[in-house]
């Protein structure tokens, strides 16, 4: 990295000047810019320049490049998909592009209730269809994704709990634990407790003997799990948090919540998730945006550090809008004395979000939740009875994702190699001979049918 003496003057970067830099850097401590960097691991640093090609001088040559670059796509629309895990193929109504493609929405960034007050009132359709969804009081606007939600809602019941452990049961993502390692550290110690090999459900016997050596802030579990899971052992997990004295936190995909009892019924103190499944595009991974539910509770609504609207009083009596509620909590308004930093929030997700909701209904959601159920279970029953396959715990419940594990000899990656030159995307790898499949209701027994056929030619 060039030291802050020899870095160049740039017409367009304020404070670029090596004299002022030196003076911001002795501030505030540091002895380069280096220091800001520092918790970043050696293995992540390029220390190399970019590769960067010859700088483009026209607009003409920019629209060409990018057109070259976009043509080597192939979007899942075009091709048999089968990839889930996190970004899953749904249906989007017509009327949630519309709606979020309206310049009020699109182009909204930020602004106070007298310049922005219908993306407020979006925003609090959202937070009660949300909430109806979840069967809680209180959801927020939506943060960056789902992973940094779970990471929010675990510093959320350490600073309730005022403990130090985070207890992180089942079968969970290993991207999302280093997300929420990564977002929880400063505060906290994340401790693994893995599913029972032999059942894929919750380790209950390991996880109370975790919560009996005590200073365990929440306990965190998913439903469904990273591998499609719906583990019965949720309300047990709750049980013995809360008498242990952790809260309990529960990652759910909100989609199943047409067919599956919220997991504040059966004791979550925290839910949290991603909002991608209603009516959000998958796009190159994403578009991502999380959510946190809660009832309205004093301890826990106070240590939301995300806006959260809510109905208001105006000036004029008995007449009411849309407004920030409790915003002293949020960094907007106690700036670096926050418990933690309030950056740009996905409102645009939660728009879209809401409109699904809204556009589908108590029934809607039902429906497509038992069509997800039905494709996944026949999906696993289609696949099982392939020579050389086999799907792990096959007599559970899986919703949408359902891992597969290949017995004939070849490798995932190969196996995965030759769906794509039949125009079929593979599931997502986990091993050498395993992969995460998923189906949803865009699927049909003819596209299931047609993988388990080019599967049975390729395994043999």
């Amino acid at each position: 990295m060039t030291p802050p003496e020899q870095s160049p003057v740039h017409p367009y970067i304020p404070n670029s000047v090596p004299a002022v830099r030196r003076a911001m850097l002795d501030a505030v401590g540091a002895a380069g810019v280096e220091d800001f960097y520092a918790d970043i691991p050696e293995e992540l640093r390029l220390r190399r320049p970019l590769d960067l090609p010859e700088p483009l001088r026209s607009e003409a040559q920019l629209v060409r490049h990018m057109e070259e670059l976009l043509r080597r796509n192939t979007p899942a629309s075009r091709t048999l998909s089968f990839l889930g895990g996190g970004c899953y193929p749904h249906h989007v109504p017509a009327v949630v592009d519309e709606v979020m493609g309206r310049s009020e929405f699109l182009t909204a960034y930020a602004g106070e209730p007298y310049e922005d007050h219908g993306r407020f009132q979006t925003m609090w359709e959202y937070q009660s269809l949300m909430a109806e969804l979840l069967d809680v009081d209180v959801v927020n606007v939506p943060v960056y994704d789902g992973f940094q939600a779970v990471g929010t809602a675990l510093r959320m019941a350490g600073r309730v709990t005022g403990l130090r452990r985070l207890l992180i049961s089942g079968d969970v993502d290993p991207d999302k634990i280093s997300k929420i390692r990564d977002y929880v550290r400063p505060d906290h110690d994340v401790v693994l407790v893995p599913a029972d090999p032999a059942t894929g459900r919750a380790d209950l016997d390991a996880v109370r003997a975790v919560l009996a050596e005590g200073d365990v802030a929440a306990l965190y579990a998913e439903s469904p799990t990273r591998l499609g899971r719906l583990d019965e052992s949720l309300p047990d997990l709750a049980q013995l948090a809360h008498e242990a004295g952790a809260l309990y936190v529960v990652g759910c995909n909100p989609m199943t919540l047409g067919v599956l009892a919220p997991p504040s019924s059966y004791g979550a103190d925290l839910t949290c998730g991603d909002i991608q499944p209603l009516g959000i595009r998958m796009s190159y991974g994403g578009g991502n945006a999380g959510f946190i539910g809660a009832n309205d509770e004093e301890r826990l609504v106070a240590e939301y550090p995300t806006r959260l609207f809510g109905l208001v009083p105006t000036d004029v009596e008995g007449e009411y809008g849309f407004g920030d509620v409790a915003y002293e909590r949020t960094s907007f308004a106690v700036r670096e004395e926050g418990k933690e930093w309030v950056g740009t929030a996905a409102a645009l997700h939660g728009i879209g979000a809401g409109v699904y909701l809204s556009l589908m209904g108590p029934q809607g959601m039902r429906d497509i939740g038992e069509t997800i159920l039905a494709h996944t279970a026949y999906a696993k029953q289609r696949l099982a009875r392939i020579p050389g396959i086999e799907i792990p715990h096959a007599d559970g419940i899986h919703f949408a994702d359902f891992p597969v594990r290949y017995r004939g000899g070849r490798s995932t990656a190969d196996i995965h190699a030759d769906l794509l030159e039949r125009s079929i995307f593979g599931g997502i790898p986990l091993s050498s001979d395993q992969a995460l499949y998923c189906v949803t209701e865009v699927h049909t027994k003819a596209d299931i049918d047609q993988l388990a056929q080019v599967l049975e030619e390729i395994v043999k």
